[in-house]
């Protein structure tokens, strides 16, 4: 529109045009002569033409006169308005001509004998005649709409960009304080949306992190007071025993023998519990390394069982076995340590054992990729709260801390970290007063299974 103005911008002088065509009116009109007055009407002409218009003069439906600029640009004859009445002044008369728009100003005029019309044609680009005869409803409706597109950008804006992104600052504010038990609402799937995603994600990772390390800091104030303990028991137990030789309270050699032996065994309690921890936090800290090997699992457990066997005969207790797995499958483990978790698994069977027969029976199945074996007893059982928790260190279902039921509470956390290094898995269920079952998972290698 600016560029249209700009190159026809002598067009929108109309006024100028229009001062011309009443100048010549008047002039006729006070000198009817001038109708026929050729030379003065080839000086309008000229004057006219500096704005791209022309001049027509029309008696009794003839042309009498036209400009130049008009001799073969169009029939003039036929967009050219009809006489209306004597004395009148018509404006604005748009005509089309091929793909030329006109503007027509017509004066009409009689006398006695003829009828006279005399025509200022307008050569217009629509364009700009558009813009000159509708500009201010154009520059009122544009400023409505300016007005209007502003108000909605800023109610959008404030809506889905600003609002947002003060919930976000007010988040931020909430974590700086320390404060992460909020949540950050998200409904919205564009960039501001995921970017709020992502905040939020922050904040309940933050708090997940605030939370076990609490947790961790709980567990090592157990962890010191639970090894306290335990190294306090058979300690106290020693020096006990040691005095009493020394203040000659074993007086014989029998008593004497007694008090050896049993500072003897307490020592040994002493050194396992100190190898257990040990181990744990070699396991714990992933500065254990594993002696990796690919085993068959079948002769492996033959062997195992045959001692095992031999070993729970002379304890009363009976062991059934069910080795459903072919000879060829595979596992890579550690054959020191795996053993270490199945016998501590047993230990844990024998000292809960309750039933006048103990059993204990062990099976072994091969499930999608894995091996799967559960080790069964049939002994008192573990309550369904205690359940979730007998893999964690130092926990005992016995929080007396028996020492005829005690043990280290390292055993089945050992063996949980130990499986997790095999890349399985252990699990239990139980039936209180009937019996536990200790489930371990063991990948089979890849190719060894069979078909």
């Amino acid at each position: 529109m600016k560029g249209a103005y700009e190159s026809t911008e002598n067009m929108f002088d109309h006024d100028v045009v229009e001062h011309v065509a009443k100048g010549i009116w008047r002039s006729v009109q006070r000198d009817p002569e001038l109708w026929l007055d050729r030379p003065y009407l080839d000086e309008m002409t000229t004057e006219l033409q500096k704005n791209d218009a022309g001049l027509v003069i029309r008696q009794n439906n003839t042309l009498f006169y036209q400009s130049a600029i008009f001799d073969q640009a169009i029939d003039l004859a036929s967009i050219l308005p009809p006489y209306k009445s004597p004395g009148s002044i018509t404006h604005d008369i748009l005509r089309k001509s091929g793909n030329v728009d006109y503007e027509i100003m017509q004066f009409d005029s009689r006398n006695q004998t003829q009828q006279s019309t005399l025509f200022i044609v307008l050569k217009i680009n629509p364009i700009v005649y558009f813009i000159h005869r509708y500009f201010m409803v154009m520059f009122f409706g544009l400023l409505v709409i300016l007005i209007g597109t502003h108000v909605l950008l800023t109610t959008y804006m404030s809506k889905n960009i600003i609002k947002p992104l003060q919930a976000l600052r007010g988040a931020a504010r909430e974590i700086k304080e320390g404060r992460l038990d909020f949540s950050l609402g998200v409904a919205r799937k564009d960039e501001i949306g995921q970017l709020s995603t992502a905040f939020e994600e922050m904040r309940f990772r933050l708090q997940e992190s605030l939370e076990v390390q609490k947790q961790y800091e709980i567990n090592r104030k157990e962890l010191i007071a639970s090894i306290s303990h335990d190294l306090r028991t058979p300690l106290t137990a020693i020096r006990g025993y040691v005095d009493g030789i020394i203040e000659g309270v074993a007086d014989t050699p029998e008593k004497s023998r007694k008090y050896m032996q049993t500072i003897a065994m307490k020592a040994d309690e002493l050194d396992h519990l100190i190898n257990e921890l040990f181990l744990y936090s070699k396991l714990d800290l992933n500065r254990l390394p594993f002696q990796f090997e690919t085993v068959h699992l079948w002769p492996f457990f033959h062997d195992w069982t045959e001692e095992l066997m031999f070993e729970l005969e002379k304890k009363g207790i009976l062991l059934r076995t069910e080795i459903n797995i072919a000879p060829s499958i595979c596992v890579t483990m550690d054959r020191d340590h795996f053993r270490r978790v199945l016998n501590n698994i047993i230990q844990n069977s024998e000292r809960y054992m309750d039933k006048t027969a103990p059993i204990i029976q062990i099976a072994a199945n091969e499930v999608d990729d894995s091996v799967v074996i559960e080790l069964t007893d049939n002994g008192s059982g573990i309550e369904p709260k205690a359940l979730q928790h007998i893999f964690e260190r130092f926990y005992r279902v016995d929080e007396s801390r028996n020492a005829n039921t005690g043990g280290s509470g390292l055993g089945l956390a050992i063996s949980k970290q130990i499986m997790e290094g095999h890349g399985g898995s252990i699990d239990a269920r139980s039936q209180l007063f009937e019996g536990t079952t200790i489930i371990l998972s063991i990948p089979i290698v890849q190719g060894s299974r069979s078909e």
